[in-house]
C-alpha cells in the first residue's frame, strides 16, 4: 500500500497528556516542529496511529487535527518571503 503525506497537529491542555501524545508520535518516527508532525502513512497506519492517539487525549479539553495532503504537489517551505500560487482553496476552516 502506498504511503501518503499527512500532517498531524495537536493542542493539549495537560502537560502529562501532551508528553504521552508526543512520545506516541515520536515512536512512529515522524518529523515535527513543536506540536505539528509531518508524516507519510498508509491508510491502515493512519488508522492505527489515530486509535493510539485517541486513547491519550481528553475529548473535552484537547484538540487533534489530522489532514491528508495532496501528494501530487511539490513541497514548499513557507517563510515570510515565500508565496504559493493556488488556483483555488482546497480547504477552508473558519
Amino acid at each position: 500500500m502506498t504511503r501518503k503525506p499527512a500532517v498531524i497537529a495537536y493542542d493539549i491542555s495537560n502537560n502529562k497528556r501532551r508528553r504521552r501524545v508526543r512520545r506516541r508520535l515520536m515512536a512512529w518516527r515522524l518529523d515535527s516542529q513543536y506540536s505539528v508532525f509531518e508524516c507519510r502513512l498508509t491508510p491502515r497506519e493512519a488508522e492505527e496511529l489515530l486509535l493510539q492517539l485517541c486513547d491519550e487525549i481528553d475529548d473535552g479539553k484537547d484538540h487533534l487535527l489530522f489532514i491528508w495532503l495532496d501528494g501530487r504537489r511539490e513541497p514548499v517551505a513557507l517563510t515570510s518571503a515565500a508565496t504559493i500560487q493556488f488556483n483555488q482553496a482546497l480547504v477552508y476552516a473558519g
